[in-house]
């Protein structure tokens, strides 16, 4: 780890030691105690505080949890008739003080108890436990979507790429991170230490990982990388065990192959973006002859697409499946323009370029039953992926290769 990474780390971390906080029982409810929280104007006391608040939620059911999520999305909201009034101040007269009203007034309360909450030692990793209930019970309950909100928001500034640092993982690791990787992987399953020590261990692969100093023994996204010679067409080609390992003077491309966000909780904070980009930067420095950086990436929207709109396709025509997939890649989109398939929408918003379709590439059971086997190269052109994300993003416009698509064009039921 870098020296930068070492100073974060020790500004985070902030051991106090088991002896910070009393274990001793506090008869005030969760709800009293956010109560007090939110009102002190002691820090010694918001410390202490915070600390029986997280201590409290940890051991509340799931009933209880969304006892206390409805009550911060109802009671700790904002005013609308406290926020028009300081808006209309504002467009009187802006100024320092009125647009400070204006501002106190639009935020609700529950974000500065969310502030407070994270002042202990190890509270981030608690409060991204806790938006992770959030996001899990608010799906019955619509009125918590705005707390969530208030989470998104406060962790897009806390987890921002200038606090990320990223480390390769490889065989040497510590055994507990090794571990997280087996966990975390949420794309093809890692099925014992072996298999991840042929993930691992060779010259021709490697893995990188985004951590936080809050959070230092929790990756929070990670890829694997294959570093081949030509464009693989298959995983099954890729992860096998019979493989030759590729002489690093032979190495041409680099291949991300696996994605995994590691934490629930940060659902829809992006940093994946930031990731992929910065490793294919620091591969390009570090081996001058990769010229080709890509994806074989599933298609998870694939097969329940088809089972919607053509319940009757049965054609184990494979250029009419490249057709198809190509088609649903590039035309098939939601109503806010964005296309169907998340993997697809996460490239492309990144500004890669659809490359490839490969059929049969994908033979486990969750890769025929999500993609019919298919896989796609994403392909990221350092030059052109600003240019493509601004055109994605602007006018939704998908950017592939003429081979794409002309498979696109040619597609019939």
């Amino acid at each position: 780890m870098s020296i930068l990474a070492d100073l974060l780390r020790t500004i985070f971390e902030r051991n106090q030691g088991k002896s910070d906080f009393k274990n001793d029982q506090d008869e005030r409810s969760i709800i009293e105690l956010c109560n007090t929280l939110i009102s002190t104007t002691s820090e010694t006391s918001a410390l202490f505080v915070a600390n029986k608040v997280l201590t409290k939620y940890s051991s509340l059911s799931d009933l209880d949890k969304l006892s206390f999520f409805q009550y911060l999305s109802t009671q700790m909201t904002i005013d609308p008739d406290l926020v028009r009034r300081a808006l209309k101040d504002y467009e009187k007269l802006p100024s320092r003080e009125t647009y400070q009203a204006f501002s106190n007034a639009a935020e609700p309360s529950r974000q500065e108890l969310v502030r407070r909450l994270n002042q202990p030692p190890g509270a981030t990793k608690k409060l991204v436990e806790m938006r992770a209930d959030l996001l899990r019970l608010a799906k019955q309950s619509p009125e918590l979507q705005a707390f969530d909100l208030d989470f998104k928001h406060l962790f897009a500034s806390w987890f921002n790429r200038g606090f990320l640092v990223l480390r390769p993982i490889n065989w040497e690791s510590p055994a507990h991170i090794l571990e997280k990787i087996i966990e975390y992987e949420a794309v093809h399953a890692i099925d014992s230490w072996e298999d991840l020590r042929l993930r691992l261990e060779p010259r021709d692969r490697r893995c990188f990982a985004f951590f936080h100093p809050a959070i230092p023994d929790e990756p929070l996204i990670f890829v694997e990388v294959a570093l081949t010679k030509g464009m693989p067409t298959s995983i099954q080609e890729l992860l096998s065990e019979a493989r030759e390992e590729v002489a690093i003077q032979q190495i041409d491309t680099a291949v991300f192959y696996s994605i995994s966000n590691c934490q629930a909780g940060l659902a829809n904070v992006s940093f994946g973006n930031f990731l992929i980009k910065q490793v294919a930067s620091d591969l390009a420095l570090e081996l001058e002859g990769i010229k080709k950086f890509i994806t074989l990436s599933p298609i998870p929207g694939l097969g329940n697409w088809l089972r919607k709109t053509h319940p009757n396709w049965n054609s184990a025509d494979e250029v009419r499946l490249r057709s198809l997939t190509a088609h649903y890649l590039i035309n098939e989109k939601s109503s806010n323009n964005l296309p169907l398939d998340p993997v697809a929408r996460f490239h492309l918003g990144n500004g890669a370029i659809v490359e490839q379709i490969h059929v049969e590439a994908d033979n486990s059971e969750n890769g025929k039953l999500q993609s019919l086997g298919c896989m796609v190269n994403y392909l990221y052109d350092l030059e052109q992926v600003t240019k493509n994300h601004e055109e994605f993003v602007s006018e939704g416009k998908v950017t592939a290769s003429r081979e794409v698509k002309n498979l696109a064009k040619s597609f019939k039921i």
